[in-house]
């Protein structure tokens, strides 16, 4: 099997020595540009599939942030001697809602960093390929939203 196997690579490499770079094809450069385009646009996808999620998900979070903090607020009682007589329910309450806060100030500031990595890699590649059209490739999918 294996002699059978160095036969035909041998046949091929003589018949590939003898015809010299007369075997070579190189695409044409409409194909090679398409090719091209399509994988800056896959790229250009995925970057904005990201941003678009983060900013959503941004969004989103921010509304039930302010919504926690408006329930804490209506439990936290508007007097001024408010924490000295408040019951321990309510502090555990208050407890919660702070640790609730916390999380998703905390997750916030992380999508925020998040988004600006984005739009800078989106920049980034905008800047490095300054041919690229978007929309035009053929064998992506364009993003759903």
């Amino acid at each position: 099997m294996f002699q059978l196997f160095l036969r035909a690579r041998t046949h091929d490499f003589l018949r590939d020595r003898i015809r010299g770079e007369a075997g070579f094809r190189a695409r044409s450069p409409e194909r090679d540009a398409e090719t091209d385009q399509s994988r800056i646009e896959a790229i250009m996808i995925a970057i904005e599939d990201a941003l678009h999620a983060a900013e959503r998900e941004q969004s989103g979070l921010n509304r039930r942030v302010e919504d926690v903090l408006a329930r804490a607020a209506v439990t936290l009682g508007n007097g001024d001697d408010e924490y000295l007589e408040r019951e321990a329910l309510d502090n555990h309450h208050q407890d919660l809602f702070d640790r609730e806060i916390q999380n998703g100030q905390r997750r916030l500031k992380e999508l925020g960093s998040s988004i600006a990595h984005y739009k800078v890699l989106k920049a980034a590649v905008l800047c490095r390929f300054p041919d690229y059209r978007p929309g035009s490739g053929e064998n992506v999918k364009p993003y759903r939203s």
